[in-house]
């Protein structure tokens, strides 16, 4: 059996891809030298936010994920970041490719919330492969990666960010259902109010009244949540 080894060698930010992604650099090796036909790996990629510290605004930022830091000794629990394949071609003893990995900014996902909690340092990452492998000379064998191949990285929040600011400059992203956009749109629209930023720095304003209640202002006097 063939004995295979992934070490990450680096990550970078995809500056031309269509939405956010990112691409990691790893090095597989095989053990021998009988030629490898191809792997078709499964990586799955998780965020152990128990191997690194955190400042006490990263700390506050974090507390809807793990509660107040004093129960972190139980809540610091690993999250999944992606799970992705990767098919790696021919080589014989060692070979490099390129992981690609979509990410997205939706607040609604535990690790981008984790991400953008944190303001500087490393991301701990821990990427775990499985997958098949066709090797041999003169034919081929199918060959299991077994599950537990893995290999520690340590992201640069820096590139996390620098991803998210190349398709979302100086903007956040939210997720609202279909019925609160109808709403907002019904607001905006009343209220003849020029952006989104505008509408919702007016519900925000509103909000901070103690007389007023922030969701009948939001839907109208009548109920109504279209325009």
């Amino acid at each position: 059996m063939t004995e295979f080894s992934f070490t990450c060698l680096g990550v970078r930010a995809d500056r031309f891809a269509a939405g956010p992604t990112l691409v990691f650099r790893l090095r597989v090796t095989a053990s021998g030298d009988t030629p490898v036909h191809a792997i078709a790996l499964r990586c799955q990629i998780r965020i152990e936010p128990a191997r690194r510290g955190y400042a006490p605004d990263e700390a506050d930022g974090l507390t809807d994920l793990f509660g107040e830091r004093a129960r972190w000794g139980s809540t610091l629990q690993p999250v999944q970041f992606a799970q992705v394949p990767l098919l790696v071609s021919a080589f014989t003893g060692e070979t490099e490719a390129d992981l690609v990995v979509p990410c997205t900014y939706d607040m609604d996902i535990a690790a981008t919330r984790y991400l953008n909690a944190l303001t500087d340092g490393e991301v701990p990452l821990l990427m775990l492969f499985s997958g098949t492998a066709f090797t041999g000379t003169g034919g081929f064998r199918v060959e299991p990666v077994p599950w537990d191949r893995e290999a520690p990285f340590r992201m640069p929040v820096a590139t996390w960010r620098e991803m998210v600011e190349q398709h979302f400059p100086g903007c956040g992203w939210i997720r609202l259902p279909g019925d609160t956009m109808d709403a907002l749109l019904a607001y905006r629209s009343r209220h003849a109010l020029p952006s989104w930023e505008a509408t919702l720095k007016a519900l925000l304003a509103t909000a901070d009244q103690p007389s007023h209640d922030p969701l009948r202002t939001l839907t109208g006097t009548t109920g109504r949540n279209r325009p």
